[in-house]
């Protein structure tokens, strides 16, 4: 009796390989743009962090009677440090540039130009709203960038 032995393959054909190479190739072209605005977006949230003691700083103000003018219901008198209720300005940091902020409460954060930034500002607008309460609208070139930042 004769015994027929099966031949095992060995190994990827050619065409097996071409298509895991395409496939690679397909999730490296989508993978790699969106990791980098990713990153653009996480080095940008050091600035949008930076607004933060600023502006409950200035809603304490606001909400103490300090910053805000009830005859012509508007805000008035914000500055940075202002009677211990606004916070200093923060320190700069690798990816966060300064921060200023207006006699009307807006605050605008500048990045600066490292790491991919190219000094986009973020800026909230404060007003007060009919139920008494401060409501910021956020803008700025990160806004308007391609990615957008914030």
């Amino acid at each position: 009796m004769k015994t027929q032995m099966r031949k095992v393959q060995q190994g990827f054909t050619l065409i097996e390989l071409m298509i895991v190479v395409a496939i690679i190739g397909i999730l490296a072209a989508i993978a790699v743009p969106a990791y980098q605005e990713y990153t653009l977006k996480a080095k940008f949230s050091e600035v949008v962090n930076a607004t933060a003691g600023v502006k409950a700083g200035i809603e304490i103000c606001v909400q103490n009677g300090d910053c805000y003018d009830g005859a012509n219901k508007s805000i008035i008198n914000v500055a940075l440090g202002y009677n211990g209720l606004i916070p200093e300005a923060p320190s700069a940091s690798t990816y966060f540039s300064n921060i200023a902020v207006t006699t009307a409460g807006a605050i605008t954060a500048t990045a600066t130009s490292a790491g991919g930034l190219a000094a986009q500002t973020y800026t909230l607008t404060p007003a007060v709203g009919s139920d008494g309460k401060l409501v910021w609208t956020k803008g700025g070139t990160c806004s308007t960038d391609k990615p957008k930042l914030c």
